[in-house]
């Protein structure tokens, strides 16, 4: 007698719908995955690190153009912004005048989106913090240095051939409130603070809210991969705002130069 329960199906009609069942669950995972991995790299270009492109040679020798940077989000924010630390900001106020409209793959876009590639839509600039909130800072002494709340500061990450006041003017100014004095390291061809403001610091300092992060390490090209350090123990001496000596130093006078880059 035979056994003609459904239950008694051929092996033959059950491979199939085995096989069937293992590719997806096979696909589910890894859409699981795929999905878990790209929500875990917004949440870390969003709050952690974002990578950025450098689009000109501002800040040339401590980085040059097409170099690659992660950018640290914690800072500010968690961590205060430090004299010295180079941070990644949006254009405060049309600093660079037209910006080209950026072309990008699908792919591409998403990839910026997702922290993936590094950010080039050209309209952020990276330079280093020279001056925060109340500083008084002024260029330049009769050595050519310059001056924070009084103290004379060396500057070893100046490009070499170039000088801490890059062939411009001289300038005396105190950094308004909620805002931070910032300068290329490549005095010469930088359109930073000195180049956008009226003479008083007011315009020329940028909003800290404006600050996206600040740079730790450069990873693209490989063979310059490196750390940034901060330079903090240049500032070391500097005193907090209003402790500086009443008696200021002296400045000289620079002939203008030829126009500088973002």
């Amino acid at each position: 007698m035979t056994d003609d329960s459904p239950s008694a199906a051929p092996d033959s009609e059950l491979a199939p719908r085995g096989f069937w069942r293992s590719v997806f669950v096979g696909v589910r995972e890894v859409v699981i995955v795929v999905g878990l991995a790209m929500v875990l790299s917004l949440v870390v270009k969003t709050f952690l690190v974002q990578p950025f492109h450098i689009p000109s040679g501002s800040m040339e020798d401590t980085l040059i153009k097409d170099d690659r940077v992660l950018v640290s989000k914690l800072t500010p924010g968690p961590f205060d912004l430090q004299r010295g630390d180079i941070v990644v900001f949006t254009d405060p106020d049309h600093w660079l005048g037209e910006i080209p409209e950026t072309h990008r793959t699908p792919l591409q876009s998403a990839l910026v989106f997702l922290g993936l590639a590094p950010d080039d839509s050209h309209e952020h600039l990276i330079k280093r913090v020279i001056g925060l909130p109340g500083d008084h800072v002024i260029c330049c002494t009769v050595s050519e240095q310059l001056t924070v709340n009084g103290v004379a500061i060396t500057e070893p990450y100046v490009k070499p051939g170039d000088s801490p006041a890059g062939g411009r003017g001289p300038f005396d100014i105190v950094v308004p409130a909620g805002k931070v004095w910032v300068m290329g390291d490549h005095r010469s061809d930088s359109a930073d603070s000195r180049f956008h403001d009226d003479g008083t610091g007011a315009m020329g300092s940028v909003p800290i809210e404006d600050i996206k992060g600040k740079a730790v390490l450069v990873v693209w090209p490989i063979d310059r991969w490196a750390g940034l350090s901060d330079f903090g123990d240049v500032f070391a001496a500097v005193p907090e705002p209003g402790k500086a000596a009443s008696t200021g130093p002296s400045v000289t006078s620079s002939a203008p130069g030829s126009p500088p880059t973002p």
